[in-house]
């Protein structure tokens, strides 16, 4: 994006104008906000409190990774690859951060120790993704005060009392009496949006089917689980356990162990954990306080008790209600609720991060247009709507079908292979966009990322797979309500993979027997070779220009070298 001429926010007693107005400084309003400063919108951010501060959302995925680097090189700001690798992070903001090499879950059931044949491991190759676990007092201040230096106007411990969402302007006032005028307005807030209040846009019932509600905090003395289990080594994993985020599954619930202090580097002694719970099957009790609860859950499961044994919290627990919630709508002519603001699943599947700054994306580039031609209107923002609602929806079918199958092993293992392939062939669409831009610098490359039939998708324009995961919804709400056994929907879905000619036989997801869906740099190179000579049009399309802009990439160096 071309860089123009800076304005501040001007202020006139009490009320202070600017471009735009983002509520919300946590790492997506302050994300947002260094983007717009530095493309020269003048911005006000303000927030009810301060940094540093708590929060979770702190496993990475394939998606958040690139996502990063084309907000990036899109806009100009470099600071925000530095939350892609441990490396980076280390160097520019502190050895808090963990690693995360793998994404993995182990199944339970109470009073048996955990089966190894029951257990799956995702990884993706070193060459690829240096993914960390995101310290979020550590990243948020980051990004707030790389929002600073590009020109953001601070407002910390800044409440709002009142909206006035006009025709002409937006204007917020705030506890303190000052106004400030915008002619756009971001909410990026979370579950108490002022937007969402002041125009009653909750959906009440929610459409969304997850129904959990969680319990979670940090703890310090958390051993790697890899010590709790005496298994044999061929039935161990590829990589430890302790390297990436980990799940312990029960029927309608799990746990989550992400650690700060698995590598050498680190001086972060916390891992958060935290406790997912289908309220359904699980209704929150009155006669238990969260740490009587979520310890008694624990208590379960003979692998996991071991696994807390020692472990000591940091802070106090937070026991929530329902976590799902969605808007009737998102976007409106001057406003935009952004990513949490608009609604939330459930920590499952980590999808948090990454739908928020594909979120970012979309509506950055929107917002410096408008204030060129001084035109908000609500159509012009009619796809981040329906990225927004996707991203919900999709997310939501997702942890809906994981919760349902995991007392069912098979089943929950073919859920999960379809879930990881469309993945896959998602992070690889964006990459290969990436390297284009890269390359040639023509934004177009990235606008047309968002001509697809199925917004919020992981691979959205690609519909053999859109196909199948319908199918897989479809398979296992049958189930659900007792039309089919949890084996005959698992048989299924393994059988639409097996047959379908786009899920990666390198990658391990055309053996049954395979949970370690962990390749190599070699499987890697396996699979583009499969893919270009012999793959789907689908996978072959995005293989090949993959490795073209690889090769384009290496040439245009050697030239400079």
């Amino acid at each position: 994006m071309k860089r123009q001429a800076k304005e501040q926010p001007k202020e006139k007693g009490t009320e202070t104008e600017c471009d735009v107005l983002i509520i919300g400084s946590g790492i997506a309003g302050s994300m947002l906000g260094a983007i717009l400063a530095g493309n020269g919108a003048s911005v006000v951010l303000v927030d009810g409190v301060q940094h540093p501060r708590f929060a979770v959302g702190e496993s990475t995925i394939p998606h958040y990774l690139v996502r990063l680097n084309m907000l990036a090189s899109r806009y100009g700001i470099p600071e925000i690859t530095t939350l892609e690798s441990l490396n980076s992070v280390d160097k520019k903001i502190g050895s808090t951060f963990g690693i995360k090499r793998h994404f993995a879950f182990v199944s339970h059931r109470p009073g048996e120790e955990p089966d190894p044949d029951e257990t799956i491991l995702a990884g993706v190759p070193k060459v690829l993704y240096k993914a960390t676990h995101i310290f979020r007092q550590d990243s948020d201040a980051y990004m707030f005060h790389v929002a600073i230096k590009y020109g953001c106007e601070p407002r910390q411990n800044w409440r709002v009392a009142d909206l006035d969402l006009a025709e002409d302007a937006v204007t917020v006032t705030g506890q303190n009496g000052e106004r400030i005028r915008a002619r756009y307005l971001v909410d990026a807030s979370g579950f108490r949006s002022p937007v969402a209040d002041k125009l009653d846009l909750r959906e009440n019932p929610t459409r969304l089917k997850t129904h959990t509600r969680s319990i979670f905090t940090h703890m310090t003395n958390m051993p790697p689980f890899d010590h709790m289990v005496d298994w044999p080594r061929e039935d161990r994993p590829p990589l430890r356990w302790h390297e990436g985020t980990l799940h312990h599954t029960f029927d309608r619930g799990f746990f989550w162990i992400i650690p700060f202090d698995n590598h050498r580097k680190s001086t972060n002694p916390l891992c958060s954990v935290g406790l997912v719970l289908d309220t359904r099957v699980h209704p929150k009790p009155e006669d238990m306080t969260p740490e009587e609860e979520f310890y008694s859950y624990v208590d379960k499961f003979p692998a996991v008790a071991r696994h807390f044994r020692g472990a000591r919290r940091v802070r106090e627990w937070v026991s929530t209600g329902r976590v799902q919630y969605s808007s009737k709508k998102t976007v409106g002519h001057r406003w935009c609720m952004m990513s949490h603001a608009a609604g939330f699943i459930d920590p499952l599947f980590s999808r948090g991060m990454s739908n928020t700054v594909e979120v970012i994306d979309a509506v950055a580039w929107r917002v410096l247009d408008s204030l060129k031609d001084d035109d908000f209107s609500e159509e012009r923002y009619a796809y981040v709507e329906r990225l927004q609602q996707g991203l919900l929806d999709y997310n939501d079918d997702l942890c809906n079908v994981a919760f349902l199958s995991f007392p069912h092993f098979k089943l929950w293992d073919a859920i999960f292979r379809v879930w990881g392939f469309s993945s896959n062939y998602g992070a690889m669409r964006l990459s290969r966009a990436q390297l284009q831009y890269n390359l040639s610098g023509d934004d177009q490359i990235y606008k047309d990322l968002e001509v697809t039939p199925h917004a919020g998708f992981w691979w959205p324009d690609n519909a053999e797979t859109t196909a199948m995961w319908d199918v897989m919804v479809e398979t296992v709400e049958k189930f659900e309500i007792g039309e089919i056994s949890a084996d005959d929907a698992a048989e299924q879905i393994l059988r639409m993979v097996l047959e379908s000619d786009l899920p990666p036989a390198a990658f391990g997801y055309k053996d049954p027997d395979n949970h370690n869906l962990h390749p190599t740099t070699r499987d890697l190179a396996k699979f583009m070779y499969w893919a270009i000579r012999s793959g789907p049009p689908g996978a072959r399309e995005l293989a090949a220009g993959t490795l073209q802009a690889i090769g384009r990439a290496a040439l245009r160096r050697k030239k400079i070298a």
